[in-house]
């Protein structure tokens, strides 16, 4: 059984500073101890029912094990996929991964470093899947055998706007680390690259607020917009 600790759950539900200390009052955010008849539901965890469900999950998922709240979003994971270079461990990446979560991208790829700085994601990492791929080339082969086509997003010369792009249903959306960018390898193998409109004096927007709305494209395009409201 995994269930997460107070200092886990603390945690995943810092609040507006995403790693704020916890408080020393007592929390007001999730829910308390079950109240009421004992549920049988297989899907619960009797000690969160005990203790309190303080976790960063929609309504629908309290009290649920954390095994039980992957199996159903397996379930009904979309079939679009997030790639992000990592060459230099680009502190984005755990905002990426946050945000694949909330938009329920089907996997996130980390291309370049394994290792990855976890703070941004607040424990979503737990319920989002995570591959590694050493290089680019591992992840256009990957990308290749599994019939998807690379998205890359970066305002580059040439790039078409994304808000007029009609994003493939089934898909790699990949985004360079912050500063640099797409590297020329991912670019030699992307079928399109995206840019994203901009009208003020910077260049770039920062790579996390690119992929969420990268992201939210493929939702208004594909997503079930009226079962995407969490509760």
């Amino acid at each position: 059984m995994t269930t997460l600790s107070r200092v886990e759950q603390d945690t995943e539900t810092a609040g507006p500073g995403d790693g704020a200390a916890a408080s020393d009052e007592a929390p007001t955010h999730g829910v308390g101890p079950w109240e009421g008849a004992w549920p049988e539901d297989p899907r619960l965890d009797p000690e969160l029912l005990r203790e309190g469900d303080r976790r960063n999950v929609v309504d629908r998922y309290r009290y649920w094990r954390h095994e039980a709240i992957v199996v159903d979003l397996d379930e009904r994971r979309h079939p679009f996929h997030v790639a992000i270079e990592n060459w230099q461990h680009d502190l984005n990446i755990g905002s990426v991964v946050r945000t694949a979560n909330a938009f329920l991208a089907q996997e996130v790829h980390i291309v370049g470093r394994r290792r990855w700085n976890r703070r941004g994601a607040m424990v979503t990492d737990r319920y989002q899947h995570v591959r590694h791929h050493p290089t680019a080339d591992d992840l256009a082969t990957w990308a290749a055998a599994s019939s998807l086509p690379v998205i890359g997003i970066d305002n580059l010369p040439g790039s078409v706007p994304l808000e007029t792009y009609e994003l493939p249903r089934e898909c790699v959306l990949v985004f360079g680390q912050e500063s640099v960018g797409l590297t020329d390898e991912v670019r030699e193998v992307a079928q399109a690259t995206l840019a994203i409109a901009q009208y003020g004096s910077t260049r770039s927007i920062n790579a996390g607020a690119a992929a969420a709305i990268a992201m939210h494209a493929w939702v208004r395009q594909h997503g079930d917009i009226a079962a995407g409201h969490g509760g």
